[in-house]
């Protein structure tokens, strides 16, 4: 069994700028305790050539895609797209390569849902989300967490209690980004 009953895809490249909205998330879910049946995947820019293709229809039930797109709304708007309201070629990663056919392909086998964001900014070399971006993230991470069945106060407690046990083992890992430990992080 390559994945498990529910699959969470963050896509995008961090280095144009909000395009890197869906591995931040996935980072974000990374660091909470889900079930076994869930695996978190940061695909950056392979999801619809390996990810997409490597799952077993007769285990993987539910993918949760989670990424930019352009749906005309306000900077750092998070919406659930419809699969219909993705026709094949509409759905583009920064490349061109267009990621609705692979998802057409599975519709009818596996439960799929978009989580999307609308970006500001994607441009080439561009590091870092735009503050629009950065403030969806947690509205993103409820919805995953609601659409897996894991309430998201739950998520937060096992993370916090995860934190605690590590600070009993001989002192919590520090964030490797600010050097607080996981629960002096907001």
């Amino acid at each position: 069994m390559l994945y498990p009953e529910i699959v969470v895809v963050g896509c995008g490249n961090p280095l144009f700028g909000d395009d890197g909205f869906g591995p931040a998330v996935i980072e974000e879910l990374q660091k909470m305790q889900l079930p076994d049946k869930v695996k978190v995947i940061d695909a950056g820019l392979g999801a619809p050539h390996f990810i997409f293709t490597l799952l077993d229809d007769e285990t993987t039930k539910k993918l949760i895609i989670v990424d930019i797109a352009d749906f005309g709304a306000e900077p750092g708007s998070v919406t659930i797209l419809p699969l219909e309201a993705l026709p094949p070629g509409s759905y583009r990663d920064v490349h061109s390569w267009d990621l609705t056919e692979p998802l057409h392909r599975l519709k009818d086998r596996i439960d799929i849902t978009v989580i999307a964001c609308q970006p500001k900014s994607v441009a080439e070399f561009d590091l870092g989300l735009t503050e629009e971006v950065k403030r969806a993230i947690p509205k993103a991470v409820q919805i995953v967490l609601k659409k897996i069945g894991v309430p998201y106060g739950t998520a937060i407690d096992l993370q916090e209690e995860r934190g605690r046990a590590a600070e009993t083992r001989g002192g919590a890992e520090e964030n490797a980004c600010t050097g607080k430990t996981c629960s002096d992080t907001p």
